[in-house]
């Protein structure tokens, strides 16, 4: 009698299969990211069953001060803001994270919460995991560890650079500091940011912001209209903004390149 069993769909073949290429799409996903990418092969697939490929959604809030952490973002697209959140409901910017770093910092050094309320700026993907797991493989792999403390000292950096700039510097500098801050990290020249954003960003109002962007367009550094900014002049911006911006670069640059 005829075999009516086909030799090419055997279940167990099709499974395996998929389950070998999602291992390697999710591997490839973050090695996206640069904290993950310093390690091992070995060392990466033992933490992949502990990621889950997330999407960042413009505008979601993952963190609110003194709330307990429960899941730690390793970003491979998009960008994270951490604002310092005042009892008036005011914000201002206190740092920005991409696929170079981490949002969770708190929990490497053994906190379980954050002053910080964390908000997505740019949409894009992450991987997450639980800050109870990442606690047990920092305790097993030096690897990791040492990675997530380079970044988080580079990240203290910008924390406290940020603070200074935001006390010292005009909007218009601080303005073209965050552009540049951000058209680093989506790696793309238009974006979307509305004025009301920048305002929270800035900790400013939107007059202040609606000026600043005008001077910034007006000098050719950027086309802005209807909350899409467009990166014209890139020497132009540079030029604009403090001494923050360079500072903060050439110790991220220091960070991936070591």
């Amino acid at each position: 009698m005829p075999n009516n069993q086909s030799r090419n769909t055997q279940p167990g073949n099709s499974v395996s299969r998929a389950g070998a290429q999602n291992s390697e799409s999710q591997s490839n996903g973050a090695r996206s990211n640069a904290i993950l990418n310093t390690l091992s092969e070995s060392q990466l697939a033992q933490l992949l069953p502990r990621l889950k490929i997330v999407e960042l959604e413009l505008g979601h809030v993952l963190y609110e001060p003194e709330q307990t952490i429960d899941y730690v973002y390793f970003p491979t697209a998009g960008i994270i803001s951490l604002l310092a959140a005042f009892a008036d409901g005011a914000t201002v910017e206190a740092g920005v994270i991409g696929a170079e770093g981490m949002l969770g910092t708190p929990v490497v050094l053994g906190a379980e919460t954050t002053p910080h309320q964390a908000l997505v700026q740019a949409s894009g993907k992450a991987m997450r995991m639980t800050a109870r797991d990442l606690t047990g493989e920092v305790e097993n792999d030096g690897s990791l560890l040492k990675s997530m403390l380079r970044y988080t000292n580079v990240m203290f950096i910008q924390v406290a650079q940020t603070a200074a700039c935001n006390g010292l510097h005009t909007i218009e500098q601080r303005l073209a500091r965050w552009l540049l801050l951000t058209h680093d990290r989506v790696r793309r020249d238009e974006f979307i940011l509305t004025q009301e954003f920048l305002s929270r960003m800035l900790g400013v109002r939107r007059a202040g912001v609606s000026v600043a962007a005008n001077n910034l367009k007006q000098a050719g550094a950027i086309d802005y209209r209807r909350g899409n900014v467009v990166v014209v002049d890139r020497k132009r911006l540079e030029d604009t903004s403090c001494e923050c911006y360079k500072a903060v670069k050439q110790e991220y640059d220091r960070y991936l390149n070591t």
